[in-house]
């Protein structure tokens, strides 16, 4: 036995050990997605299907009562609509459906990419646990980042499918890069093009991270000519379908207004304790470089660095949704290295550091634990932790039916569409919506202590508010109370 090789013994414990660890965080994520927790864009994303159940092709603004269209109509979503309509399931259980087929998706694409990259049994689950916890000490949640609290309460989004085929993507692409040019089918290279597209249209800040990757494995392949010639094929092929997708102009995105740089300014906050991890994965990159100056996953890095140190730079802080494209090569170098190193002494002592980041950051999202068995089950130090996702609005539905108009406040404004109602004024920036401040001006007035009840009743007018959610002191002429709930909100009737 050479002094590289492991005992065979030893060689089957590092693969099971890791293979366990990455099972149990796929059941582990499997029983998140039964609860369903919701926070952030859930209710978005509901409304979406809720509004495509009821008009496949020409369901307009999904938040507000208003005939525009809105990039969340996805391909993607298009399917869990016509499904939604043909089954009459629930939105939220097809939202759950959602998930389990995104979870397969990430799942299979991470084993199809990184056996691209090595042959290791080991390395596939080694890269998904480095995926998910290889960040930092600070909790950080967004759509399109591969934490695994962040992951357990996206799952059921289209930013999650859509990393799912990123990676299929970039194992096909990757494939296709190296074969010889009499082998590169047309037919390949062109349903490359179509994933690209479809990746792009079901969540386009994914899209974006998708397109660096794969610009950095072209790079790094270092293609003939004619393969040159198929992806441009590919490329057209893509920018076409993104051009003719109906439910909204793609291309008129890259002018969306300064709503979106304000919501992602905190990308660019605290990067030392959000990801301070990912420095070990830093740190194998190097070690790549050096064995290797076209290394398609330090170019990935590189990329994505560049794209987000532009976006700061710059102030168009919605650049920093593809950081992935710079965490996701140093998550799967970190965890590459530990099969990749030369001596089997350093390849177990990168192990035993891996698994130390791991363990930390393990540690910072413990509190996933408790999208599956609630707070009460928790330790103490685990339940500290914990982040209790929001409560919903389903109390208000034996009332309020579908298009009905509420009244009600951002964090209101971001469930009740997820029913069926709309809202005065959108939860979340609406690039499509034309009067948006005019909508938002309304229900800070209406909200105003200051505001007589005249001004609020011709509010009510102009919009057809049919109801209205807020707090006990609006009780007064033109409202009727009909149901108390959580946190001390009212539901009132709007009467004459």
């Amino acid at each position: 036995m050479s002094r590289t090789q492991s005992p065979p013994g030893a060689a089957r414990a590092g693969r099971a050990l890791p293979q366990a660890a990455a099972a149990l965080v796929v059941v582990l994520l499997l029983l998140v997605i039964v609860r369903l927790p919701w926070a952030g864009d859930l209710g978005m994303h509901a409304a979406t299907i809720e509004r495509l159940r009821h008009n496949l092709f020409h369901p307009g603004n999904p938040l507000v009562d208003a005939d525009t269209p809105s990039p969340y109509y996805s391909p993607w979503m298009l399917v869990l609509g016509l499904a939604t309509k043909l089954t009459g399931l629930s939105v939220f259980v097809v939202l759950r459906l959602a998930a389990l087929v995104g979870l397969t998706l990430l799942v299979t694409g991470v084993w199809r990419y990184v056996r691209t990259l090595t042959p290791h049994r080991a390395a596939p689950a080694l890269a998904l646990l480095s995926l998910l916890f290889l960040w930092g000490q600070l909790l950080f949640n967004w759509s399109g980042f591969l934490g695994l609290n962040s992951l357990a309460l996206t799952v059921s989004y289209p930013s999650a499918l859509a990393l799912g085929l990123t990676f299929h993507f970039w194992a096909w692409l990757t494939r296709a890069t190296r074969e010889q040019a009499e082998q590169a089918a047309w037919g390949r290279w062109l349903w490359l093009g179509v994933l690209w597209a479809l990746i792009l249209l079901c969540h386009q800040f994914t899209g974006v991270v998708a397109s660096l990757g794969a610009l950095a494995m072209v790079i790094a392949a270092r293609p003939s000519r004619p393969v040159l010639l198929r992806l441009a094929g590919a490329l057209a092929l893509g920018l076409l379908l993104l051009w003719l997708w109906p439910y909204y102009d793609f291309f008129s995105l890259f002018s969306a207004g300064a709503d979106l740089e304000a919501i992602h300014k905190p990308l660019y906050e605290d990067l030392a304790a959000r990801f301070g991890l990912v420095l070990l994965g830093v740190a194998a990159l190097v070690l790549r470089f050096r064995r290797d100056r076209w290394d398609p996953l330090v170019l990935f890095f590189a990329l994505g660095v560049l794209v987000f140190a532009a976006g700061g730079l710059s102030g168009h802080y919605s650049w920093g949704r593809a950081l992935p494209a710079a965490l996701i090569p140093a998550q799967l170098a970190a965890a590459l290295e530990v099969v990749s190193a030369g001596r089997r002494a350093v390849r177990v002592g990168w192990a035993c550091v891996l698994g130390a980041a791991l363990a930390v950051g393990a540690w910072t999202q413990v509190g996933t634990l408790g999208y599956v068995t609630g707070r009460a089950a928790l330790p103490s130090v685990v339940a500290a932790k914990y982040r209790t996702p929001w409560v919903g609005y389903h109390w208000i539905t034996p009332w309020v039916k579908y298009g009905d108009v509420v009244m009600a406040r951002t964090t209101p404004a971001r469930q009740i569409p997820a029913y069926g109602a709309y809202t005065v004024a959108p939860g979340y920036p609406d690039v499509f919506l034309k009067d948006a401040a005019r909508r938002d001006d309304a229900v800070t007035r209406y909200f105003a202590a200051g505001t007589s009840a005249a001004d609020r009743a011709g509010i009510l007018r102009e919009y057809g508010v049919k109801w209205v959610v807020g707090p006990k002191r609006l009780a007064g002429p033109g409202l009727r109370k009909v149901k108390a709930g959580p946190a001390s909100q009212v539901l009132y009737r709007v009467v004459p």
